[in-house]
């Protein structure tokens, strides 16, 4: 297909289209050497697929660590589950800086509000730049393939209970190389000290 020109006629997401009038903030991480949980913190949206449909996934992340911090689904793109999954990452903690893309639910007043009012950085990637964002975009990869495309999923609820499944398995049982074979949690609570 790819040969030819042909692509499949499918809907594309389009989850990094910044609001208008919404502030863009510049990228602070180029060059930042990242050395303890919760200097800084990555949010990101996705799609989950359905046997009918699809619903949206936002997640939280530390980067130091992995660990996922908080996660929600919603049926639209509104930013009232993206606030909602930093209210819940922010009820023990903050980091020093947040770093989203420019999409309208992180660029909206009520998201980058909250984040001014804790004295926390804001960064934002370069407009279609997901290296910016590697780590929660590998994040996506990995429960994908790990968890979504091996189940099908008949709804919402289904969809929801495999997520809280999966995350608790991912963020306390699953090691990972690039954390010397640790589980982000252990990496996260200082239980190990990252190679």
């Amino acid at each position: 297909m790819r040969q030819m020109g042909l692509e499949a006629i499918y809907p594309k997401p389009r989850l990094s289209v910044p609001g208008l009038g919404h502030k863009i903030y510049p990228y602070r991480l180029r060059s930042l050497k990242i050395d303890r949980p919760d200097h800084v913190w990555a949010g990101d949206i996705t799609y989950i697929r359905l046997r009918q449909g699809f619903v949206y996934l936002v997640a939280i992340m530390d980067w130091f660590s992995r660990y996922v911090l908080a996660w929600e689904v919603s049926i639209s793109l509104e930013s009232a589950f993206c606030v909602a999954a930093l209210d819940w990452a922010l009820t023990t903690t903050r980091p020093e800086i947040f770093n989203t893309h420019q999409g309208a639910q992180f660029t909206s007043e009520v998201f980058t509000n909250r984040l001014e009012k804790r004295d926390i950085t804001i960064s934002m990637d370069g407009c279609g730049r997901a290296i910016d964002n590697i780590f929660i975009e590998r994040l996506w990869r990995t429960v994908k393939y790990e968890e979504v495309y091996l189940k099908d999923c008949v709804n919402v609820l289904e969809a929801v209970s495999n997520l809280k499944s999966y995350f608790a398995f991912y963020n306390h049982e699953r090691p990972h190389q690039s954390l010397g074979y640790q589980t982000p949690a252990a990496i996260y609570f200082g239980k190990v000290q990252r190679p």
